[in-house]
Order: structure tokens, then C-alpha cells, then sequence
């Protein structure tokens, strides 16, 4: 075994320092914070049985042996943790107790705290700390416990070796880099050559435009994944091949990220948004909110750039928990910020791959608006999501306003539908769905074409209909949405997407009032008159739309799929017909206030 490897990347890699100036520096103040929480962590503990946490039991539970271990092998000014035998006692038991639970291939059930289970696993998050703990403690544990923990953790990772690292995707991606540590640790340099070259593969499948594709284009949330491993890998190896990957990945999220710090949702495969912001307590990308970053991002200026927005934006560098602080502690790296550009009246950011624009960006302040002219046909998975949503709104006053991402099961999330959409949607209880329509409807495009020099907007072919929106920004609090179709004899409509604020009242044209709730709204043309007022914007309306809530997700990670109000989106519906194949909607920001 490799005597305190990973101890000796802390001394080489800590120095002290705070947010200042054209640097980025936090390790003095994250140390702090970090031996602030370990009071909390303490409490969450069980010395009876060496978990930690509430509830039904997973082995994402014991996470919180990783910050305890950092805590202890960290010398810092008020550190009163460092070495403690306290804590080491308390990490030991917390690993005792994945290895009690394990079966003899070091897998664990995977089950969540609904109590839905989905098999047995090498859980990659789970192992990735467990390893990095041991490389902290390892020289001051009983010779028995060490043992016992290289027995458990040699066998997880010959699994891990011979079983998963078979594709480039997220999680092999941070199983290499868990194996690399491992290899490290426990005296296996076959499995560190084994995690650098799949890594090189990672970072060479990255595309142009800084992302890793899964399911016909970005998953913005899932990216953080790659991002993070990479950099951990980075920090610990100094291998400079994949640098660049992380370099091109902060310029993406750079470009991808709402002024309100939210990770732009249009273009994500995988995640729809949500305007709850993270606890931000793991390396692992949230569903939920804004993440605010990983080690990957420091070693670079941009990336320490992305940092500082985002931690400015929404008080991240006091908001981060103990397993991210750990990390940042271990391996990241201060140094300075790239400046950001000057400031700009229009700025336009066109992401192209091979030449052709795929996504687009622009800046007008206070909008913020995003095209996606990425298109994939349906899969049969459900963590594939469909590619329906193809634009954005947000304003700084009101965060996004039309948008909100894709899903599955539910065509009144597309920008447009062509046919019966009564044809899809999610049965309650049902647990292995089929994600395609039962019949003729065209919710997904087959190809989708930017405009973005003269006009603004999208082309999108449904099937037999061409759909096309254009967008105009009029000043500071108008906006028109310009919708058109082509003749068809199916059925054609626009959708517009609302990100819900619950507790808000909404009110229509008639004078109609309602709070958005738990309880659904439908409110037909008559009772909309053409207007809607909510949550600081009114949309002027066609005649003939409607307003529906909540329009609800399939969501993929509950097994049978079901979604929450607050996961749902408000739907004002739009068909065409015969005579009318436009409509022009006005959004119109009330306030130019920041909103709370």
C-alpha cells in the first residue's frame, strides 16, 4: 500500500487566501467552514451501528466519511479535528458498516429513500469516497481495521475493473477515477494505466463544443460529472491530456448558465429545470437548482471564472457542504480569474460542431434567451429524454418565463405538436412504459434548423408540418413570440411552457383569479380573454389559447414516473387551423426590479 498518497497532495496542493481581486482563492476560508459542519455531520451519526443519516438505509448515507476524513487530516489553524481520534474512530465504523452491508463482490442494493430499489451496484459516488477516505486514515488506523478496509475495497475494485468501465458515459467516467486512486492506494498500477486510458478516451469524446453527449447532444447537469472526475484525476496524476477537455467544458457552462447562476435547461437531454436552489452537498450534478461547481473547474482560468460567477451569484463559497468543501480542500487549485469580457449591448454565442450551429445564446440585458436546434428521435429509456422544448425566455427580473426543458410521456412540454396529443401520456403506476405515441402524433421534430443573423429564431419539421418561431426583442420589457405553421390536415399547436412559482396568483383577461397550487387549472379562451398576469410578466395572447396546470413530467427517477405539482409546468396551448397559421405573443415584464 502507498503510504498517505493522498495526505501528501494536501500539503502540496493547500495554501490559504479569500476572494479577491483578479484571484480566486478559498482554502483558508472552506477549511473553516468545513470544521464548522462537522459538528452536524457528528449528530447525523449512530455509533451503535456506524450510519449516518435518517431513514431507510443506502450506502450514499456513509458519504459523510470523506469531509469527517479530510477534517482529520487537515492541519489548519482551529482545525480542533485534525488527528483526532475521535473522528477516526467515527470514519472507521461509518466504512465498517459498507463493508457489513456489501455482498462478496463489494456491490450494495441499490435503494432510495422512497424505498424503490433498482438492483445491486458498485456504487460509483460511494466508492470514489471510501477510497479517498482510506488513502487519509490509512497510516493512522489498527492494523486490523486497515486491513479489513484494503480486503473490502480490492475486491469492490477488481469488480469495478473488470465490469465498468465498458462505455464512455458518466458513471464509468467517475469509476476510472476512483480506480486510479485506488490503483494508487492499494499498490495495482495495472488499474491506474487501466482509469488513464479510459480517461484519455473521456476526454478525447468530449465534442468541439465542451460537452459529452448523451442521448443526440448535451446533458448540462450530467456534464458536472465529467467535469469532476477529470479534475480529481487532474490534480492527482498532473496528466496535462486532459486539460484541455476541462478547459472546454468551463467555456460551455460559461456560455449554458442563466445570469441568475441556473444551468440553461434548453439543450439538456437529461434534466428539465428547477427554480429550487441546490443544498449543494455532493460532486454529483444536482436535479435540483444551480450547482455551483466542482474541482474540475479550477485549473483553468475561465473555470476558476465560472467559479467566482456562480459563488458571487448565489452565495455559493458559504453555501457548499461538506463533501464539495472536502474536495476543494484536497484538489483544488486557486489562481487567477479570466477577466470577464466587456460589456456588450447584443451579444450573440452560436455552439457549432462541424460546422454547423447547434445552439445559441443572446445576451440583450435584461433578456436571456436560448435556441436548441438539437434533435434525436424518441428512445425507449427513460433517462433519455425527449427532445421537445426548443427555446428559453428569461429576464433578470423575472428569471426564465417560457422554457423549463424536456421530458417524456407528455407533449404538452414541446414547442410545437403536430397530431392527437391525447395519443401519449404517462399511466399512473406504470413502471416499464413505452415512450413512443400510440398513434399518429409528431411531439419530437426530425430536424430543426437556427436562424440568428437577421431574424431570430428556429425552423422545425413535424413530420408533414414545417413549425418556425421568431424571436424580437423590443425594448427592455417587450418581447414578441412569433409562432407560424404550414398547412396540415393533422391537428397543429404551439405550447408554451411557464416555470411555475407556486403560491403566485395568475390573472386572466376576464379577471379571473387563481392561485397556482396543488389543485389543476383549466382555464378555455373565454375565461383567458387573451391575457395572462403572473409572477411579475403578463403574456398577451391569441384568442384562441388556453391555459392548463399542471402539465405534468415523467419523472425518471421515481420508478413508476410519477411527478409533483411543483415539477410541472404551466401550458398555455395555441392550436392553428386552417385560417389562422400565426399568432404573435407579447411578453411583457411588469417590473424591472430584481424579483425575490
Amino acid at each position: 500500500m502507498r503510504r498517505i498518497w493522498i495526505t501528501a497532495s494536501i500539503l502540496v496542493l493547500s495554501f490559504v487566501g479569500s476572494l479577491e481581486g483578479e484571484e480566486l482563492r478559498f482554502k483558508e476560508e472552506f477549511l473553516k467552514q468545513l470544521v464548522d459542519q462537522v459538528p452536524t455531520i457528528l449528530k447525523s451519526f449512530d455509533p451503535s451501528t456506524g450510519r449516518f443519516g435518517s431513514g431507510i438505509w443506502t450506502c450514499e448515507d456513509q458519504h459523510m466519511i470523506y469531509p469527517l476524513a479530510v477534517a482529520y487530516a487537515t492541519a489548519g489553524e482551529g482545525n480542533p479535528y485534525y488527528k483526532s481520534s475521535e473522528i477516526l474512530s467515527v470514519i472507521i465504523k461509518g466504512g465498517d458498516l459498507l463493508i457489513k452491508e456489501a455482498d462478496p463482490q463489494g456491490r450494495w442494493l441499490f435503494i432510495k429513500k422512497d424505498g424503490s430499489t433498482w438492483g445491486m451496484i458498485w456504487m460509483p459516488w460511494t466508492y470514489s469516497r471510501w477510497i479517498r477516505t482510506f488513502g487519509l486514515i490509512a497510516e493512522d488506523m489498527p492494523p486490523e481495521a486497515r486491513q479489513r478496509w484494503s480486503t473490502a475495497l480490492a475486491v469492490g475494485y477488481a469488480g469495478i475493473s473488470q465490469h465498468e468501465l465498458k462505455s464512455i458515459h458518466n458513471i464509468p467516467t467517475h469509476h476510472a477515477m476512483g480506480l486510479y486512486i485506488a490503483g494508487k492506494i492499494l499498490d495495482r498500477p495495472e488499474w491506474c494505466q487501466q482509469a488513464s486510458e479510459f480517461l484519455h478516451r473521456v476526454a478525447a469524446a468530449q465534442s468541439d463544443g465542451g460537452y459529452w453527449q448523451e442521448g443526440g447532444g448535451p446533458v448540462v447537469f450530467y456534464n458536472f460529472i465529467y467535469v469532476g472526475a477529470l479534475g480529481v484525476y487532474y490534480a492527482l496524476s498532473r496528466d496535462a491530456a486532459v486539460l484541455p477537455a476541462l478547459e472546454r467544458a468551463a467555456r460551455f457552462h460559461q456560455q449554458f448558465t442563466y445570469p441568475s447562476g441556473h444551468p440553461v435547461e434548453t439543450i439538456d437531454g437529461r434534466n428539465p429545470l428547477s427554480m429550487r436552489f441546490p443544498s449543494a452537498d455532493s460532486n454529483r450534478p444536482l436535479t435540483e437548482g444551480s450547482n455551483l461547481g466542482n474541482v474540475g473547474f479550477t485549473f483553468c482560468a475561465v473555470g476558476r471564472a465560472y467559479l467566482k460567477r456562480q459563488w458571487d451569484l448565489l452565495g455559493g463559497h458559504k453555501r457548499l457542504g461538506p463533501d464539495l468543501l472536502a474536495s476543494f480542500l484536497l484538489y483544488g487549485q486557486e489562481g487567477i480569474v479570466e477577466p470577464e469580457p466587456p460589456p456588450s449591448t447584443r451579444q450573440i454565442s452560436v455552439l457549432k460542431e462541424k460546422g454547423a450551429a447547434r445552439a445559441v445564446t443572446l445576451r440583450q440585458e435584461p433578456w436571456f434567451i436560448c435556441l436548441s436546434s438539437y434533435t434525436s428521435p424518441i428512445v425507449n429509456s427513460r433517462w433519455i429524454q425527449d427532445r421537445q422544448n426548443f427555446v428559453s425566455m428569461y429576464h433578470d427580473s423575472t428569471g426564465v418565463i417560457i422554457g423549463g426543458g424536456n421530458t417524456k410521456l407528455q407533449p404538452g412540454w414541446s414547442t410545437f405538436t403536430v397530431g392527437d396529443t391525447a395519443l401519449l401520456a404517462h399511466q399512473p403506476g406504470d413502471e416499464n412504459p413505452v415512450f413512443t405515441p400510440k398513434g399518429l402524433l409528431y411531439h419530437v421534430p426530425s430536424e430543426a434548423t437556427l436562424v440568428w443573423e437577421s431574424d431570430f429564431g428556429l425552423d422545425l419539421v413535424y413530420g408533414p408540418a414545417v413549425c418556425r418561431l421568431r424571436i424580437k426583442i423590443e425594448d427592455s420589457r417587450n418581447l414578441d413570440y412569433r409562432l407560424e405553421a404550414s398547412p396540415c390536415e393533422l391537428p397543429v399547436a404551439a405550447h408554451l411552457t411557464i416555470v411555475p412559482r407556486l403560491g403566485r396568483e395568475l390573472v386572466t383577461g376576464s379577471g379571473h383569479r387563481e392561485k397556482v397550487g396543488p389543485n389543476p387549472i383549466n382555464l378555455p379562451p373565454e375565461r383567458l380573454q387573451g391575457q395572462v398576469t403572473y409572477a411579475g410578466f403578463r403574456l398577451h395572447l391569441p384568442a384562441v389559447a388556453s391555459l392548463h396546470w399542471p402539465t405534468l413530467p415523467h419523472n425518471p427517477y421515481r420508478k413508476d414516473g410519477h411527478a409533483e405539482p411543483e415539477e410541472g409546468r404551466i401550458e398555455i396551448r395555441i392550436p392553428f387551423d386552417q385560417e389562422n397559421r400565426s399568432y404573435t405573443v407579447r411578453i411583457e415584464v411588469l417590473s424591472e426590479s430584481p424579483s425575490p
